[in-house]
C-alpha cells in the first residue's frame, strides 16, 4: 500500500475542512496511520508461523488459524483506512472540477465575464452536499468496521489459550498466540481512535449544518425584516383617549389664568 499518496491525499484536502475536520485529519495519520504503519504491522507479521497447537494432526493447525482469525487484523484495518479517506478524494476531485470549468467559462468569455463560483474553493452548493455525504460516508465506514471487529472476534479477544474442536482436530487442542497482550493492547488502540473519529466526524456535520441553518435564518431576516403589527382603535379606546385630552385641555387653561390675590380683613 502506498502511504505517501495517502499522505498527500490527507494533506491536500486540510484546507477544505473545518476545524473539527482537520482534528480529524491529524488523528487519522498520526494515531491510526503512523501506528498502523511503523508499529502494528510488525505486531502481526509472524502470526500465523508463531501459531502453535499441542498436536499434529496434519492440517489442524490451518483449521484452528482459520477459525480464530478469519480476517487478519492488519488488512483489516488497512481496507477501513482506504475506504476512511476516499471521501476526502471526492472532495478534492470536486474542487477540481469547479475550477476547471471556470478556467474554460473564463477562457470562452473573457476575464472581465460573470464568475460561475464567486469562490470555488468555498463549500456552497454542491459542494456542500459533496463535502456532507463525504462526512456521512466517513461515519459508516468507521461503524461498520468497528462492528466487523466484534462480530469476527467476539469474545476471543486474543486470550492467552485458545481451544480448537475444529474437524479434523482431535478434541480440545489447545493453541496459543503470539504477543496477545501486545496485540489487544494494539486492537483497543485501534478501536479507540475509531470511535473518536465518528464523534469528530458528527461534531463536524452538526456544526456544517447548524452554520448553514443560521445562514438561511439570517437571510430570511434581512428579506422580511420583522415589523410590529398595528391593530385598529375600538370605539371605547377612542372614548377614552378624547376624555383624556378633555381634561389636559382643562388643565392647561387653569394653569394659564392670571392669579388674584384678596385682602382678608378680621371684622
Amino acid at each position: 500500500m502506498n502511504w505517501a499518496f495517502l499522505q498527500g491525499l490527507l494533506s491536500g484536502v486540510n484546507k477544505y475542512s473545518t476545524a473539527f475536520g482537520r482534528i480529524w485529519l491529524s488523528v487519522v495519520f498520526i494515531f491510526r496511520v503512523l501506528v498502523f504503519v511503523v508499529a502494528a504491522e510488525k505486531v502481526w507479521s509472524d502470526e500465523q508461523s508463531n501459531f502453535k497447537c499441542n498436536t499434529l494432526q496434519p492440517g489442524c493447525l490451518n483449521v484452528c488459524y482459520d477459525e480464530f482469525f478469519p480476517v487478519l487484523h492488519t488488512r483489516l484495518w488497512a481496507l477501513q483506512l482506504i475506504f476512511v479517506t476516499c471521501p476526502s478524494l471526492l472532495v478534492v476531485l470536486h474542487v477540481a472540477y469547479r475550477m476547471d470549468r471556470e478556467h474554460k467559462h473564463t477562457l470562452k468569455y473573457g476575464e472581465g465575464c460573470t464568475h460561475l463560483y464567486a469562490d470555488a474553493n468555498k463549500k456552497r452548493g454542491g459542494l456542500w452536499w459533496t463535502y456532507l455525504l463525504s462526512l456521512v460516508f466517513k461515519v459508516a465506514v468507521d461503524a461498520v468496521f468497528i462492528f466487523l471487529v466484534w462480530y469476527i472476534y467476539k469474545v476471543k479477544f486474543f486470550p492467552l489459550l485458545v481451544v480448537c474442536d475444529e474437524s479434523p482436530c482431535p478434541p480440545n487442542v489447545h493453541c496459543y498466540i503470539s504477543r496477545p497482550t501486545e496485540k489487544r493492547i494494539f486492537t483497543i488502540f485501534m478501536v479507540v481512535t475509531s470511535f473518536i473519529c465518528i464523534l469528530l466526524t458528527l461534531c463536524e456535520i452538526v456544526y456544517l449544518v447548524g452554520k448553514r441553518c443560521f445562514e438561511c435564518l439570517s437571510k430570511n431576516r434581512r428579506r422580511h425584516p420583522f415589523t410590529m403589527p398595528t391593530f385598529p382603535a375600538s370605539k371605547d379606546h377612542k372614548h377614552f383617549e378624547s376624555e383624556e385630552l378633555k381634561v389636559a385641555n382643562h388643565s392647561a387653561v387653569e394653569a394659564s389664568a392670571p392669579v388674584c390675590s384678596t385682602a382678608v380683613t378680621k371684622i
